[in-house]
């Protein structure tokens, strides 16, 4: 079973969703008292954008298991793409509790409690996020964005550029660290983040508006 597990993980992170749900169907057919299978038909109807149908599967595996963490936390990813975000942090809070310990849990949790307006609890959680897997560009972003709206301008520049490091073509990026120099009123460093920023990504408005605005400034 858990080898078609991953088999099915990596058919939906490949967008392959007709196989996965052909495999999930034989599985849980196969295995209808194994929470794994209604988990990741879950996770399958979340990644086809049908989160609203993803519930009864995890209420079916957690049914079965009621602290299968996998499954509470996939309850709280479908909750929180149906925009019920504090009910989205109680099952990721949950989750945790049943010994799910990973970036991608740490990461929902920063991006829940930023929702709710908690930017300290989403702050330790993307950090705990970047500690637990530190190629996660996307955590990065996100703590460094949290960082830069606390006041924490070196750290926050010190992960932008970490960011960039990993992904040169992050325009948000590019342009955040733009607004860090013209906060340090250093107009040129400013410009050329911003210019970076529009190269990479021409529809950048907010690029495109600092830019404006420094030259306005001229």
């Amino acid at each position: 079973m858990d080898h078609t597990m991953e088999q099915v993980q990596r058919l939906i992170a490949e967008k392959k969703y007709e196989q996965a749900a052909a495999t999930l169907d034989k599985a849980i057919s196969e295995h209808p008292d194994d929470p794994a299978g209604y988990t990741n038909f879950g996770n399958l109807l979340i990644a086809m954008g049908e989160s609203s149908r993803s519930l009864a599967f995890f209420e079916k595996a957690l049914s079965i298991n009621p602290a299968y963490a996998s499954a509470v936390f996939g309850y709280g990813n479908a909750l929180f793409e149906l925009g019920q975000h504090k009910e989205a942090l109680t099952r990721f809070s949950d989750a945790q509790k049943f010994g799910l310990d990973n970036g991608d849990l740490f990461y929902m949790i920063g991006r829940s409690a930023l929702e709710l307006g908690h930017s300290g609890q989403a702050l330790a959680a993307f950090q705990r996020a970047v500690e637990l897997n530190t190629k996660d560009v996307e955590a990065r972003f996100q703590y460094a964005l949290v960082l830069a709206r606390l006041g924490d301008l070196d750290t926050a520049e010190k992960q932008f550029k970490t960011v960039i490091d990993a992904d040169p073509s992050h325009a948000d990026s590019f342009y955040n660290l733009g607004v860090i120099a013209t906060f340090r009123d250093n107009k040129d460093k400013a410009h050329g983040f911003f210019e970076k920023a529009l190269e990479l990504n021409p529809r950048h408005m907010l690029a495109a508006n600092g830019l404006s605005t420094l030259n306005k400034g001229k």
